[in-house]
């Protein structure tokens, strides 16, 4: 077998280097525990490979076991409204033997929810394509690998132009959208995560005015301690039945390295009985080579959280 960080493989500009190398070995999967964890993975965009087969590459590199893959505008790198992309989707997950916890519409941060009909449309265009990889993965003799590649979460972002909060008139817009949205969710079993700057009264409020099992707070941790809400009574108040997947994230500093009480963070989770996955995003300080900061979040993360 090649060496994975050896000069001429293609993934060596993934592989962190000299003490950070030794960091990330320190924080192996290997040196866990064996016991509770959950499952770890990262997001495509925070790589710079959104849409890209590339991401599960750097999962693999990194011994994490998912990604978080985007979904964007038809036509753009791996469109999973395709049947031929869906299929090297799939031989991307073959291959490397990581999953894809969930999916992202991040270009919903410049064609808003709340007040673009295309960005609705995105949004049903991937419950659609969701729905096809459910229905392709139920032909699979593996039923593992059929989880796999068979996503039931969609990440909803509502940062930039997409931004809602203290906009109470964009709220009743999304709240309006998602309730012809939620039942076309729902009818296929999966699920639709709000990730925003709000509170947790006013992603309440939406969750009640909505009132369906499809719809939950995709919670991120840094978003929330920025805008300087309790992320950890948020959490518990919250809990798992509204919480449907986490970012795990500092804001300018690497996983650990920052003012987030992660251990805290675990210990929550814990608590209300939280058994989904935990995704790393961001966390790149000012100056670090983004792949080798990645690489340490996702050491640390592993670390604590990890199986």
């Amino acid at each position: 077998m090649s060496n994975l960080y050896s000069p001429r493989s293609p993934w060596s500009r993934f592989a962190p280097t000299g003490l950070l190398l030794a960091a990330v070995m320190w924080f192996t999967p290997s040196s866990l525990t064996a016991g509770e964890g959950y499952q770890v993975g990262t997001c495509d965009w925070t790589i710079r490979m959104a849409g890209q087969l590339e991401a599960f590459d750097f999962a693999q590199a990194n011994g994490l076991k998912g990604i978080q893959f985007s979904f964007a505008e038809a036509g753009n790198n791996i469109d999973l409204r395709n049947r031929a992309d869906r299929d090297k989707f799939r031989a991307a997950v073959k291959r490397t033997g990581v999953a894809c916890s969930s999916l992202g519409i991040a270009v919903l941060n410049k064609i808003p929810l709340s007040n673009t009909d295309a960005g609705e449309q995105l949004v049903v265009d991937c419950i659609i394509a969701m729905a096809k990889l459910k229905a392709e993965a139920a032909e699979l003799d593996d039923p593992e690998f059929a989880a796999m590649v068979s996503p039931n979460i969609v990440l909803l972002g509502f940062f930039g132009k997409g931004d809602i909060n203290g906009e109470p008139e964009l709220i009743e817009s999304v709240i309006t959208k998602l309730k012809r949205l939620a039942p076309m969710a729902e009818s296929h079993g999966m699920v639709l995560g709000l990730e925003t700057l709000l509170s947790e009264a006013d992603h309440r409020h939406i969750l009640d005015s909505v009132d369906s099992p499809a719809l939950k707070v995709y919670y991120d941790t840094a978003n929330s301690a920025r805008m300087g809400y309790d992320i950890y009574a948020e959490m518990q108040s919250l809990g798992a039945e509204n919480i449907c997947q986490l970012h795990l994230k500092e804001n300018g500093a690497l996983l650990g390295g920052g003012p987030i009480d992660f251990p805290r963070v675990k210990r929550i989770l814990q608590e209300m009985n939280y058994d989904g996955w935990l995704i790393t995003e961001g966390s790149i300080p000012k100056g670090m080579d983004r792949y080798e900061a990645s690489a340490l979040s996702a050491a640390y993360a592993l670390k604590l959280f990890g199986h």
